[in-house]
């Protein structure tokens, strides 16, 4: 049988497990990352692999090739995230690998993991990954990719071509990517801002806002007539921006990520007197519905993004090697 995704999978007897229907095999095992404690580190554990499913169960079966540590896997597996419910925990929100007859496939693992060798996922949730894209930047970089590209999709309205936008953070993986994106989107002008001067330089901005260790006398003017705000920084930033820009047109501000603080405050007097429209962006603010729909466009995208630096690490020694920093840190099985 040939699922509408284009997977083969092979009917044979079945056996009930969990809800769900899977063929019966002899059981062997496999090694994952658990976390057994909310904040401690991930271990490598034993545990049985999940059977093949069966042709009308819905899911599929992937070998895991690689699997990325964003800032939403940390969160979840500190135990500190909305979504942190039920242990043990098995980290990872997405990643790459094979099918049983031999594709290669992104998917998306929010609920059951990726830090693994086998993973099974919903069908709807695995997609075909595009002709050059290496596996190991896609498991780094897709899930940041996703951050602009569901603002843009889900939570952005009206927007025309030639659009300008500001994003703050720009120097940071999510917010390099947004300006790839943005442009693939119809961008006509992109500003970027961020502290690196340097860095900004070198990523191909239209304009920069050089973002000053007293945020207060950041000027933020270049940004008056923007379209729309991409936040990656929120905290003191935010707080500035919101006091000292002028829009000289409806802006739409999105919030995404909360790199230089966790809370803002808000005078109403820049509701009152300044058109802005205000929204955040990341799962719950959309559903994994909405991110089915647009991961192939997504991706395709996504395989003109130039590549970034990948650290790759074994999984087996995720305990060890969990609080690695620096570059994109990749886990392979």
């Amino acid at each position: 049988m040939t699922t509408a995704s284009g997977f083969t999978l092979r009917a044979s007897p079945l056996r009930l497990l969990t809800g769900q229907l899977f063929t019966t095999i002899p059981s062997t095992n496999m090694h994952t990352a658990q976390v057994t404690e909310w904040g401690q580190n991930p271990k490598y554990v034993e545990v049985e692999e999940p059977a093949e499913p069966s042709a009308d169960s819905g899911l599929v079966k992937i070998k895991v090739v690689a699997a990325g540590v964003h800032q939403l896997v940390r969160s979840l597996a500190s135990g500190k995230h909305y979504a942190s419910k039920t242990l043990p925990h098995v980290p990872g929100a997405d990643g790459v690998g094979t099918t049983s007859n031999g594709k290669h496939v992104y998917f998306i693992a929010l609920g059951t993991g990726s830090f693994t060798e086998y993973a099974v996922v919903p069908e709807r949730r695995v997609f075909p990954l595009p002709d050059g894209v290496d596996p190991l930047q896609a498991a780094a970089f897709v899930n940041p990719a996703m951050s602009s590209w569901m603002a843009f999709k889900a939570r952005i309205s009206n927007l025309q071509p030639g659009f300008s936008v500001l994003i703050l953070g720009a120097t940071s993986a999510s917010g390099t990517l947004a300006i790839s994106l943005a442009r693939s989107l119809g961008a006509g002008k992109v500003i970027g801002a961020a502290r690196n001067a340097d860095a900004l330089a070198s990523l191909g901005l239209d304009e920069t806002i050089v973002l000053q260790d007293n945020v207060s006398e950041t000027d933020f003017s270049k940004a008056n007539d923007v379209d729309v705000v991409l936040d990656y920084l929120y905290g003191p930033v935010v707080e500035h921006l919101f006091k000292t820009i002028t829009p000289t047109k409806p802006l739409q501000y999105v919030h995404i990520g909360s790199l230089a603080g966790l809370d803002i405050s808000l005078p109403g007097a820049v509701l009152r007197s300044k058109d802005i429209t205000i929204r955040g962006a990341g799962p719950g603010s959309w559903d994994l519905k909405a991110l089915s729909t647009e991961m192939p466009a997504l991706l395709q995208a996504f395989s003109q993004a130039k590549p970034g630096k990948v650290n790759v690490l074994s999984l087996k020694d995720i305990e060890q090697t969990w609080n690695t920093k620096g570059d994109r840190v990749v886990y392979t099985p």
